[in-house]
């Protein structure tokens, strides 16, 4: 089973419902730092709405894992699974405004993306995202497939947690881009490929090209006492 096909809905999903609200109701590019601008003289309502917005999400996607017919869960771990584990929503994490640079490195725009079964799957280097954090400049290079939409960015990656508390191979955003055509880069979303909880995924693991020097700490954590994990 190709998991990023599955996850690339998920993904989708995920970033939907935080943009319901954390957005403007026609669904713009607003988001909380429009609302912020909008309401300057009190940050700490945005940044409540923010949180909120997120657990709202997350709960509904623990229902998901729990009690869905597409969950990734072996049947041995559903009656005992109460919910993924993430680091706290933070809106230091949510990056907003990015201007995707069309990719340009020295390295060839298709290749084969390794995957966690041993596979090879097409993709090509359609973006680089450059954005600062920490007080750090960094970059992440955006991938597509061939059954990529227009406007869709796969941003796998790797950063100082991967290993520790997330995944080793690393965790997965799907990005899409803003009516303006800029990028919403929000770690808070996040999330581990499906191979983490069944080994009946096939999932693509990030080039070396995206491992992040500094924590990001934030979206899910590695889980305990599912799919093998203690």
């Amino acid at each position: 089973m190709e998991e990023h096909e599955q996850e690339q809905t998920r993904g989708t999903m995920r970033d939907d419902a935080t943009r319901d609200r954390t957005a403007g109701h026609d669904g713009s590019a607003g988001h909380a730092h429009e609302h912020a601008h909008e309401h300057h003289h009190a940050p700490r309502d945005v940044a409540t709405e923010y949180v909120d917005a997120i657990a709202d999400f997350r709960h509904r996607r623990d229902r998901a894992f729990a009690e869905g017919d597409d969950s990734p869960l072996p049947e041995q771990d559903r009656a005992s699974f109460h919910g993924l584990r993430y680091f706290p929503a933070d809106l230091h994490y949510r990056i907003e405004g990015l201007q995707p640079e069309p990719y340009g490195g020295s390295e060839a725009p298709t290749f084969a993306m390794q995957t966690s079964d041993g596979q090879l799957r097409q993709a090509r280097r359609i973006a680089t995202l450059r954005f600062e954090l920490q007080g750090r400049p960094l970059a992440l290079h955006a991938y597509g497939f061939e059954d990529s939409g227009e406007g869709e960015f796969f941003v796998p990656f790797l950063d100082a947690t991967s290993g520790h508390e997330t995944y080793g191979a690393g965790r997965y955003l799907d990005l899409e881009a803003e009516e303006d055509g800029s990028i919403v880069l929000d770690f808070n979303l996040a999330y581990h490929p499906l191979c983490v909880y069944s080994p009946f995924y096939s999932c693509p693991l990030p080039p070396s090209e995206n491992r992040l020097p500094v924590r990001i700490e934030a979206g899910e954590m590695m889980p305990e006492g599912i799919g093998g994990h203690q």
